[in-house]
Parts: C-alpha cells; structure tokens; sequence
C-alpha cells in the first residue's frame, strides 16, 4: 500500500508541472584519507631506511606527527584540504628522498579555438637539440654557480655542464671548476656531441638501445672533459682547486668516479647499509647469481674473487632476509649491511678492472671514463643547503678520506635515497605513491650521511641570499680555507 500511495504521488507531481530536486553530491569524508595514511605509517613502519635515524637523532615522534595529521584530516572538508596534510606530514620527516608523487589530474576538455593573429614565426631549434630534449637532455638553469661574481674571475673554457675558470688568490691563482649536477642528462651539448659522435638518426624513434648508446657515450665524454679541465688547471700551475656544488641537486654514481679524479691515492667509499625484506633479498641474490655466472667462464685468478664476491653477496642476502626492529638492539640492527656505495668493492685503483665484462657488479666506478688523481693537488668543495644526494656523496667521500676541504653550508640531507625498482608504495583511495629510501650510506665515523654534510669551515650562507652576497663572504674565508686545504693536502700524501 506504501509503494501504491508514493507512485500517486510521484505521478501528482508531475501533472502538477513539480520539479524533483536536484540530486545532492554526497558529503565530503575523511575515511578513505585516513585509510591512506595508515598505509604509509605501515610503510614507513617497514621499509624506510633512514627510520632509525629519524626516531633518534632527528627525534621525530612518529606516533604524534601521524596522530595530528589524523586529527587534521578529521576537520578537513576537501580532497585538496588532504593532500595538503599529506605534503606537510613528508615535509616534517625532512628526509630531501621521502616523496609523495601525486597522480595528475585528467586533462580538461580542449576549449573551442579562437581566431587569432598568427604569430611570427619562430626559428625551429636544432634538429639534434630538439631530439636531445625529447630524451630528457636539458641544460641546467644554476650553470654557472658563484665562480662569475667572485673578484678577478676569468674564464678559460665553458660548456653548460663543467664550466671553469680561474681567480686571483695568494701566491697565485686557483682553478674554480663547477658542477651543477652529476649525471650527462644536464648537458644538451654532450647529448649533441654523443649523438654526433654515435651518427644517431635523427628522424627515428629512439628506442631504449639508442638511449643507453647515447648515455654511454655521454659520460664517456663527460670522463674526458673533466679530466681536460683537470689537466688545464695542473699545466697553468694552479695553487688550489675550487669545485662549486652549491645548488647541485644530485645525479648519479658517477659522483664516485668524479671525486677519484682528485685524488692520486685510491677512496674508500662509504658502508653500505640497506632495508631488510623481499627487495634486497632479490638484488642481493641476481648479484650472486651474475658473480658465479661470470665465475664459469673466467680464469684461475678471477673465479676465485668472483666466487669469494658471490659468497660476500649470499652472506648479504641471508641479512635482507633477516626481521629486526628498529629497537637500536646490536644483535638485530635495523639495517643489514653488505658491501659499500660502489658495489662489493670499496676501494681500488682506476684501471684495476679493465676489460673485465663484470667489473660494475662490483666496482661500480668501474664503468666510467677516469683517472684517479689526474688533479693532484690541494681541493676546496663548496656547499650549501641545496647540495643534494649524489653531489653529497661527493663532498661525503672527499671528506672522509681527508681528500678535500668541505667549505660553506650545510647540506640539505637526502642520503642514498633509492636503488633501482626501489620499494615504492601505492596508496589506495588517492593513488599517490609514497617513495621512501631503501639504503644508507654510513660515513667513516658511523654516521648516516641523511644527516647532511657538515664543512670543515662554515659559512653563513642562506639558500636566499644572492649571489654577489655570498661571493663576498667566499672571498672573506678563502685565504684560511686554502691555508687548510693545503695542509690536508700534504698530510694525506705524506702518509
């Protein structure tokens, strides 16, 4: 009777011309939010890193930092109200590698094109520019780091990536080289010249093959410009190398083969630490697997350190499969350990693994272009709070091996952040993935290098100030800095 009286009514309604009201979109809700979050807590509860550096000696609550953004997400009424709780959750975690990649929204409906003048037309660019573009080639916008506004400076040789040049101090000059960032991708003219070199088509698709062609090639050519800078400096009779990685975000391993440049005695690179579970149990076990493969076909001497390698590797897998908490318990630390940042050799000479196809699997330097000390000399690095990752371990390596003088800020923190396939975490209602670090590089006093790179000799500089500002404070410190980066220089090589 109930369903008869409300088909009346309904059929009332609109014979009487009544108009339903229009359906309401449903009210906002926190649920599936808070489902995300519990996500990355769990995440960051199992496979970050850098997490018993952030319980200790960042001394983050992590209980109370993820009970306030619950409480936030609880009074938000939008999904951009979220998000930004979310943001501010990974920026109170200050680890320069934890990041929230948010999906991007669907492309709006193109609007009707409108009639319009028709601009000039603009010269095209470069055939080979335009093809290095599109593989993601781009020169950097910081290229010239401080070098320009410093007194008396004179370039000798430019290119986007490793511009150098000398200035005028004590007793002579000192050769300024800077490194924006550490990887061939923040150069388009070694992306030309490879492509050049390579007679790559430019009116093909370039698959992944012709990528890695092209990016061999370009750190080849990297290899051999830094060393021609190098040598530059060394013939012109400089007194002390300045390398400017102030504002270097990062790159790549070739950081390693970079700083071995600067040095005729060999580095030891830093301690490899890494997240136990099912990601490093893999990349530990294909390493032994590819150590005894090339143990099979190799000689005496070589299936000997091979095979003793992939034991080193197996012994590391068994760690990763280990489940420690991070309780600070010296039994069962939180991190396996294994190897080091260059791979299961930490120090050798450059050359040591010519010809040798495995070489990388276990030195990873190994596949670059270098020459270990082909600047021998006193070496000043600059730092800021915007020096990042591989640029980190640079100045990191330096100044553990007493190598070089660390001069400037601090640097921002970002560790060893991913390796390759990583641990990355999808987030359910949102589609977000949350990257966190899943290896450490451990500093030759034990620390994590996530804290940041402290100098030798500080200096007030804020990541704001401009460039002639800080210039003059360079100029200021520089007479003590060259004092003392000479005399690391001869206690190093008198050893």
């Amino acid at each position: 009777m109930a369903n008869f009286m409300a088909v009346v009514a309904a059929m009332a309604a609109l014979l009487l011309g009544a108009v339903p009201a229009p359906a309401q979109p449903p009210a906002w809700s926190p649920r599936p939010w808070l489902h995300d979050l519990a996500e990355a807590r769990a995440a960051i509860d199992s496979k970050y890193a850098n997490l018993e550096w952030l319980l200790t000696e960042r001394q983050v609550d992590l209980d109370a930092l993820f009970d306030r953004a619950r409480a936030a997400l609880g009074n938000a009424r939008s999904d951009a109200e979220a998000v930004a709780i979310f943001n501010r959750l990974v920026q109170r975690i200050g680890d320069g590698h934890v990041n929230l990649e948010w999906p991007r929204p669907a492309a709006a409906p193109a609007a009707a094109p409108v009639a319009a003048p028709a601009p000039a037309p603009s010269p095209p660019a470069p055939a080979a520019e335009s093809f290095c573009r599109a593989l993601g080639y781009a020169s950097p916008s910081n290229a010239a780091g401080l070098a320009p506004a410093l007194a008396g400076f004179a370039r000798t040789a430019t290119i986007d990536l490793l511009p150098v040049g000398t200035i005028p101090v004590a007793g002579g000059r000192a050769g300024i080289m800077r490194i924006p960032v550490f990887d061939p991708h923040g150069s388009i003219v070694l992306c030309d010249n490879a492509v050049a070199a390579l007679a790559i088509p430019l009116d093909r698709p370039c698959d992944e093959a012709c990528s890695n062609c092209i990016i061999t090639e370009a750190y080849r050519q990297l290899g051999i410009l830094m060393q021609d800078r190098l040598a530059r400096f060394r013939n012109a009779g400089a007194r002390v190398l300045i390398v400017d990685i102030t504002g270097n975000g990062g790159g790549s391993e070739w950081a390693e083969a970079a700083a071995r440049m600067l040095s005729r005695r060999p580095l030891q690179s830093a301690r490899l630490g890494f997240v136990r579970g099912p990601h490093w149990e893999r990349q530990w076990r294909q390493l032994a697997e590819r150590l005894r493969t090339a143990a099979a076909g190799a000689g005496p001497g070589d299936r000997d350190r091979l095979l003793a390698w992939a034991a080193e590797a197996d012994a590391a897998r068994a760690e990763a499969g280990r489940r420690c908490p991070p309780t600070g318990d010296p039994a069962c630390p939180w991190l396996g350990r294994g190897g080091f940042a260059t791979g299961l050799v930490g120090r050798a000479r450059s050359g040591s693994f010519d010809g040798k196809d495995w070489a990388v699997h276990v030195f990873n330097p190994a596949q670059h272009l270098y020459r270990d000390g082909a600047w021998d000399g006193p070496v000043i690095v600059l730092t800021d709070q915007e020096t990042w990752s591989a640029a980190e371990q640079f100045a990191a390596l330096l100044q553990d091996n007493g190598a070089a003088l660390i001069l400037g800020a601090r640097t921002g923190g970002s560790g060893c952040g991913h390796t390759w396939g990583g641990t990355p975490t999808r987030l359910t209602n949102s589609g977000a993935t949350l990257e966190l670090p899943d290896c450490v590089r451990f500093r030759a006093d034990g620390s994590n290098e996530v804290r940041g790179v402290i100098p030798d000799l500080l200096l007030p500089w804020r990541a704001n100030d401009g460039g002639a500002f800080r210039a003059r404070m360079l100029e200021a410190a520089l007479p003590e800095a060259i004092e003392r980066a000479e005399a690391l220089y001869r206690q190093r090589n008198s050893r």
